[in-house]
This record gives structure tokens, sequence and C-alpha cells, in this order.
């Protein structure tokens, strides 16, 4: 039986938890975080979102991934900027982003490709800036 200097506790049970413990706090701190963070797909249906993007639009998570990007970033130039950054895998910028009842804000993003299982995903990462 392996022990380590933690009390004998084996030490392969001892970084299983430690690794469970920082997955569970990214976790939290990406859902929880001040950013919000959009994952969408190569035909811009969202298929992933954290929680403050639902505290800040209004939406609940499953409204939201029933949605698509221009669903959300309402600038005309929306499709063509979501094409765009597919064709160029970043982005980064300002849109307008409605929130459910109606309101717009203004959201500063950066946007980049991330490959998953062999899937492509784009990940917007921003800030609502502030009114002025």
């Amino acid at each position: 039986m392996s022990s380590s200097a933690s009390g004998g506790r084996d030490a392969t049970v001892g970084g299983r938890a430690e690794a469970s413990v920082q997955q569970f706090l990214l976790g939290q701190a990406v859902d929880d975080g001040p950013a919000l963070i959009f994952v969408a797909d190569d035909q811009g249906r969202y298929a992933a979102v954290n929680g403050r993007v639902c505290e800040t639009l209004g939406y609940t998570r499953t409204e939201l991934l029933d949605m698509r990007v221009t669903d959300i970033a309402v600038s005309p130039e929306a499709p063509d900027l979501y094409e765009a950054m597919v064709r160029g895998r970043t982005a980064s910028g300002v849109t307008p982003i409605r929130c459910k009842d109606g309101r717009t804000l203004s959201f500063r993003y950066d946007a980049a490709q991330v490959r998953v299982a062999h899937m492509e995903f784009w990940v917007s990462i921003g800030v609502v800036e502030p009114d002025g």
C-alpha cells in the first residue's frame, strides 16, 4: 500500500480528489465568473452558456440552448460576422445583444475556435460594457 506525505492517504486517491476539487472550482468560476461565455457550433446554435449569460440576459439555460447566435447578437451584420469568425477561426469586437425583456446591451467579446472530440465549436468570452 502506498502512502503520501498527507497522513497515509493513497496518493492516487488524493490526486483524484484534488483534481475533482479543481474541476469543481474551475466550473464554478466559469459559471459564476464575471465574464459571459457562449459556446456555439458551426451552424450558430448555442451548445453551452455559463450562468452569467443567463443572469445578464434573463433567459434560462434551456431557452438559450434552443437559440442561435443571431437570436441574441442582433446587429444586421451578425450573420456575416459569425460566418467570418467560422472561416477565420477567431474574432473580436463589440456587438449588441438582446435581453429577454427586449433591452439591448453592448457586448465586448473575444472568440476563438476550439475542437472537442473531433467537433468544432466557437467560444465567445466577454463583458457587457457599461452605459455611457
